[in-house]
């Protein structure tokens, strides 16, 4: 599973919207939990990929509810775990390492260092090196936020963005509506309202505009599939 959707755990409330705003932004779906029985509560019900883990709760320390992530059956062993935390000395980087987190970053901090650490976890997660996505002609750069068919720019919005990072993480593999929802939106969505439909349909209609391929394939009774894309234009 391709971490797309992301929980931030701190309880400097502002610091925490700060946070998840920055990420929305890039296109991510992304939560927020101010305590760490807030944050164990999300873990249980979502399928968070990447969780920004503060170390200094006012009910929990950070470390234990990193060991439950990767010790407890109820959790999901395999996310992503950024400490982000005002302890800065070697032995707490350590301890926390310890406990199972995968990287580590000191407060104060900046946004765009926080997001090239994730999208770091990302890569890693998926046993690659390169920012950039490809499906023939049609390339994703996480980085640059930027998409392109033929080297020709296609605007997207966030949502867009991260709907198609999500095909595109998933290439040939059928989606459903319910899986989309719960990896590229967050929880404040309503499941009952119709905007994975109406966002798949603008995003396959700027891509067939841009490339014209029907891209997104709709699978009847199943959900969505990125088909494969040429690796040349028409007439070349």
């Amino acid at each position: 599973m391709k971490a797309v959707r992301i929980l931030v755990v701190d309880d400097e409330v502002d610091l925490a919207e700060a946070i998840a705003a920055s990420l929305r932004s890039e296109g991510y779906a992304v939560d927020v939990a101010n305590d760490g029985h807030g944050a164990l509560d999300r873990l249980m019900i979502n399928p968070y990929d990447v969780v920004t883990l503060d170390l200094t709760l006012p009910d929990l320390d950070g470390r234990e509810i990193c060991r439950l992530i990767r010790t407890d059956k109820r959790f999901d062993p395999s996310t992503r775990v950024l400490m982000v935390t005002a302890r800065d000395t070697i032995e707490d980087r350590v301890s926390g390492l310890d406990e199972g987190a995968d990287d580590y970053l000191v407060k104060p901090f900046a946004l765009q260092e926080l997001s090239a650490r994730i999208r770091s976890l990302l890569r890693r997660e998926t046993s690659g090196t390169d920012a950039v996505l490809e499906n023939g002609l049609l390339m994703l750069d996480t980085a640059r936020h930027h998409v392109s068919w033929d080297e020709a720019n296609i605007d997207l919005t966030s949502k867009e963005f991260a709907l198609l990072r999500y095909f595109m993480l998933h290439q040939g593999q059928v989606l459903s509506q319910e899986r989309l929802l719960e990896h590229v939106w967050d929880e404040a969505m309503d499941p009952f309202t119709n905007t994975v439909r109406v966002t798949v349909g603008t995003l396959r209609r700027k891509l067939t505009a841009a490339s014209d391929e029907t891209m997104i394939e709709t699978v009847i009774g199943a959900g969505y599939k990125l088909r494969d894309a040429p690796d040349q234009a028409l007439g070349d």
